[in-house]
Order: C-alpha cells, then sequence, then structure tokens
C-alpha cells in the first residue's frame, strides 16, 4: 500500500526523508552495531545525539544562552501542573488566558497548585476568536501569564503577545518550528513533539534560567525544572528514540531553509485551503479570519448529515483523519511542516469533486 496523506492533529506526518533515514539506520546507528532504541542513554553515542539534538533546536530558534533546553516525558499535559507546581512557589496566583480547550484544561491542573486568575476568555465565542489584549485583566504581582497561541481543536492562532512584565508561559505545541517567533518573549515555551517535531512521547521546554531559582526541593525529582537542567534532562532515562528522531526532524528542516523557509510554504498551504473554503457554499471555517490556524484547518459541511460519509471516502481516496475533534464534530485538516502542498491540492481536489456531487441542485 502506498502512503497516504496524513491529515492528523497528533501524532501527526513525519518528513518521508526522516523516516527513510531512521529506516536506514534502524539496526545499526553508524556502525555503533545497535539500534537507537537500544543504546544506553550514557552512551557516547547517545549524548551525541542529545547534543546535536539541543544544538540545533537552538539554531533553528535562535535560543540565547539565557534559556535551558529540556526534553522531557509526560506529555504537555503533564507539563500543565508541572509548570504551576514549579513556577508558582512564593507567588499568591497565575494569570491565564482562555482561548480554547487546551487553554481550558491548563486552567483546569493549574488551580490545583495555585489561585488561577483568568485574564480573559472567548467562551462565550464558542472559542472563534480571541480577547483583546488591551482588556486583560492582568495581576503584574502574579507568578506568570500563560497562553496558548494554537488552540488545536477549535483551529484558533495568533501570532501577537500581551505586553506584560510578567514571565509569559506559552503552549506551543501546535506552532512550534513553523513560524518565526521570538523566544527572548518568553519565560518559558514547551512544546509536545507529536505534531511538528517528532513521535509522541518527548516534550521540548524552553526555559529562562532566572525561573529555575523558584523550583522548589520539595517537589518529586524527576518533575523538578532545575534538577533536569542541571542533569541534561537526564534524571532518569530519557525518550531516547523520541529525542533522535526529532533531531532528524531538526535536520530536515535546516535543510529546507530553516524556520523562515517553512513558514513560507506553511502561508501558501493555509491560504490555498482556506481560499477554496470560502470559495465555497458548501464548506465553510466558523474562526474569525484575522485568527485562523495555519496549522489546523477545521470546516463544517452545509448538510452535516453528509458528514460520514465525506470521511468514508477521503480514506479511500487516501486522504486520512479528517475528522474533526470528538468535542466539536466537522472535519478538520491538520497541515504540520510535513504536509506538502501536493497533500493540500489531493484534499481540496477531493473536496470539490465531492461538493459537484452532493450540492443542492446540483
Amino acid at each position: 500500500m502506498s502512503r497516504v496523506y496524513n491529515f492528523c492533529s497528533g501524532p501527526a506526518a513525519l518528513p518521508e526523508a526522516v523516516l527513510k533515514k531512521a529506516q536506514a539506520e534502524m539496526l545499526d546507528w553508524h556502525g555503533a552495531g545497535v539500534s537507537v532504541m537500544e543504546m544506553s542513554h550514557r552512551s557516547t553515542e547517545f549524548m551525541s545525539i542529545l547534543a546535536s539534538a539541543k544544538a540545533r533546536l537552538m539554531r533553528l530558534l535562535d535560543i540565547s544562552d539565557d534559556y535551558e533546553v529540556l526534553f522531557v516525558q509526560g506529555g504537555a499535559s503533564t507539563l500543565f501542573a508541572q509548570i504551576p507546581a514549579n513556577l508558582t512557589n512564593g507567588f499568591d496566583s497565575a494569570c491565564y488566558l482562555d482561548t480554547g480547550a487546551w487553554s481550558t484544561k491548563a486552567i483546569k491542573e493549574a488551580k490545583k497548585y495555585t489561585k488561577v486568575n483568568v485574564v480573559a476568555s472567548s467562551k462565550e465565542q464558542n472559542y472563534t476568536t480571541v480577547p483583546a489584549f488591551a482588556d486583560l485583566e492582568l495581576d503584574e504581582s502574579a507568578a506568570y501569564l500563560h497562553v496558548c497561541p494554537n488552540e488545536t481543536i477549535g483551529g484558533l492562532e495568533f501570532a501577537d503577545l500581551p505586553e506584560t512584565n510578567l514571565p509569559i508561559i506559552a503552549d506551543l505545541s501546535s506552532t512550534i518550528l513553523s513560524r518565526k517567533i521570538d523566544v527572548s518573549k518568553y519565560g518559558m515555551i514547551y512544546a509536545g513533539a507529536q505534531k511538528n517535531v517528532g513521535p509522541a512521547g518527548v516534550v521540548i521546554c524552553i526555559i529562562r534560567k532566572d525561573l529555575l531559582a523558584r523550583c522548589s526541593d520539595s517537589l518529586p525529582t524527576v518533575w523538578n525544572f532545575a534538577n533536569l537542567a542541571a542533569n541534561d534532562s537526564m534524571i532518569n532515562t530519557p525518550p531516547t528514540f523520541a529525542i533522535y528522531l526529532a533531531d532528524l526532524v531538526f535536520e530536515w528542516l535546516e535543510e529546507q531553509g530553516g524556520v523562515e523557509a517553512i513558514e513560507a510554504v506553511n502561508i501558501a498551504k493555509a491560504k490555498v485551503l482556506y481560499d477554496f473554503i470560502d470559495a465555497s457554499d458548501f464548506y465553510a471555517n466558523p474562526i474569525d479570519p484575522a485568527y485562523r490556524s495555519r496549522m489546523n484547518v477545521p470546516f463544517t459541511l452545509a448538510d452535516a448529515s453528509l458528514e460520514s460519509l465525506f470521511l468514508e471516502e477521503s480514506e479511500a481516496a487516501g486522504l486520512r483523519t479528517l475528522a474533526g475533534h470528538r468535542s466539536v464534530g466537522g472535519m478538520r485538516a491538520s497541515i504540520y511542516n510535513a504536509m506538502p502542498m501536493a497533500g493540500i491540492e489531493a484534499l481540496i481536489q477531493f473536496m470539490r469533486e465531492f461538493e459537484n456531487r452532493h450540492a443542492q441542485g446540483k
């Protein structure tokens, strides 16, 4: 069977060149005689992989020495709790901006550790837009401001950040390495790998070094950011194969011309798909055009009763995992870095043909 176009929101498609390189190195990594999955995480071989991954990521995002780069386990959902546990020590509260499902989950976990000040929410607008930053009710004495600049489920994304003296903590799981960002504007960035970086199992954390002083010794050892930094992410056995694949993805990104080059591709992909949806009476996107995600494109059909048929036929056409999240329904095309323009064109061709066959009056 030939490979399909995989529009899954995560675990998502990986670059084919990366998969082929991993396949070629599966049994014998660089003459070591073993797979990366088999080698000791303390070995010279794996230490070189870890060092390479960190160095490539720092180059790609232009990360200064003011930050530590960590590779941690547990998924971004674990970080929802781990962040307030580490960074609210000595503070009475933390600020959270609520822009969708993942913001809501982060808020729920943070409330177990500190008082949460929800500075604004677009819940009443069904998370189709972003609250005006000028109206945020920020408490400048709080520990930090948490934001989720891309809500994967809702397909909402924003690039600007609120003006504040608080450290900004950002869940960039869906956007990391897809667009240029100024890391210096953030106190901490965290991102689950399984969208733009690699397979599930590792979370990238980029944390400003001064924030590590907040981490309390009362925390579990493997949860303490300061301990993780001091031990180069290896308090215990890290997700070695996931880090290795992340390094291959970083290498692939460098070969594409870096983040600036891949961002140009992502802009073009998203524009083609949104333009098609907007020109159709059969398909619709519910998000405020100013905040449409480049990575996750939800859309609905004019006749919702056709959704099951759309998914059945698209799957048969080699267009995989187009169902929207179970909490919102509809359709969703996740078009991360590894999705080529050819995949977008194939999706649009299918959507056009489906509309021609099922639109009323045609």
